[in-house]
């Protein structure tokens, strides 16, 4: 009986092993962008893998804008960047993070703006704030971005210079600076679609 009952309980254990290294498994899959479910899951509704808040679109008018953003740091291809390499341009910036569900979701919307606006005085420039370099890259190679990161994972300058106008916990987020480098809007959560971000590059640059 002793034999029967052990012999029962090591094929639960072996069965449990199983089915934690096949969850394992799909979970590694899931992260790695294959069949994107990350972005499905953010579809359906889950909040897994990313921290944000409600979608909100502010406009900052006239005395209302915050100061320029003063802002460093280094691209995925080592390239170093400041805000005195977008001024006089409208410039958006774009946090966000491979894993990051919505992040994904919003890729293709990103880069359909920044091909809207393409030989105007427009620039996008991405701030990848948990991956190192290989994954930035990656995740731009899987969703065709086209525009530059910098990856800020290690020194948080860039997160840090614009921790006035964007909650430090909110991914992704999306900030529009005028062609003086003043925050003309600012976007928290997922762009649904590209109107919302074209309309307000729109706005800036008319503006300026």
């Amino acid at each position: 009986m002793n034999n029967r009952w052990t012999g029962r309980t090591r094929w639960a254990k072996a069965a449990a092993s199983v089915v934690a290294a096949l969850m394992l498994a799909a979970g590694l899959t899931a992260c790695s962008g294959a069949g994107d479910d990350l972005a499905a899951q953010y579809r359906e509704g889950s909040d897994k893998g990313y921290i944000a808040g409600d979608f909100a679109v502010k406009e900052y008018h006239g005395d209302d804008r915050p100061a320029a953003v003063r802002f460093a740091g280094t691209l995925d291809d080592g390239t170093a960047v400041s805000n005195k390499t977008y001024a006089g341009k409208v410039t958006v910036v774009n946090f966000w993070y491979a894993e990051c569900a919505p992040c994904r979701q919003e890729a293709p919307v990103l880069e359909k703006v920044y091909a809207q606006y393409q030989g105007q005085d427009v620039a996008f420039l991405g701030v990848n704030t948990y991956n190192q370099a290989a994954t930035a890259q990656s995740f731009a190679k899987e969703f065709g971005i086209t525009y530059p990161s910098v990856i800020d994972v290690d020194t948080k300058s860039v997160t840090a210079a614009f921790a006035g106008i964007v909650p430090l916990s909110s991914t992704p987020s999306t900030v529009v600076l005028g062609a003086d480098g003043r925050p003309t809007a600012r976007i928290i959560g997922a762009l649904p679609d590209a109107s919302i971000l074209a309309s307000l590059v729109k706005t800036a640059l008319d503006e300026s």
